[in-house]
């Protein structure tokens, strides 16, 4: 069991750390909550050589969803919004235009989905990476939905 959380702590740190704030920024929280929320173990923190905590990007990522509503009649009200129930959310990696045309690459986890999508549709929800977005599955397309 030590070995696999010296891997885990290891693998934390590689990806990108975030500070507090923009962890809270990202997830739609005040910062103390996300205080509260690493005392009490509900997101895991890696501590700096000064003592300050350090949020990796998985954590927020795993957290994103779960905090856009607070109870799971309202997360089933913002998930049936649209008429697609297949929706991932994730962080935008890439918005190409070129054309008429636009790719969007969507990170969830550490998976990519890839949408095509009209260029107009990308402007107008003003996609840009880092933001939160959903893809939701229908038939299939990928449709993108951003939030």
């Amino acid at each position: 069991m030590q070995k696999n959380r010296h891997q885990h702590s290891t693998r934390l740190h590689t990806e990108d750390l975030l500070k507090p704030r923009d962890a809270a920024v990202e997830l739609r929280v005040s910062f103390p909550t996300i205080k509260q929320w690493i005392y009490k173990n509900k997101i895991h923190s890696i501590r700096t050589i000064g003592g300050h905590h350090r949020i990796p990007q998985s954590e927020v990522d795993r957290l994103l969803f779960r905090t856009t509503a607070k109870t799971v009649a309202e997360r089933n009200l913002l998930v049936r919004r649209r008429s697609g129930r297949n929706q991932l959310v994730g962080r935008i990696e890439s918005v190409q235009i070129s054309g008429l045309m636009a790719e969007v690459i969507i990170s969830i986890g550490e998976q990519q989905i890839i949408s095509i999508i009209t260029a107009r549709s990308a402007r107008e929800m003003s996609l840009k990476p880092g933001q939160t977005a959903a893809a939701v599955m229908k038939a299939t397309g990928v449709m993108i939905l951003r939030v």
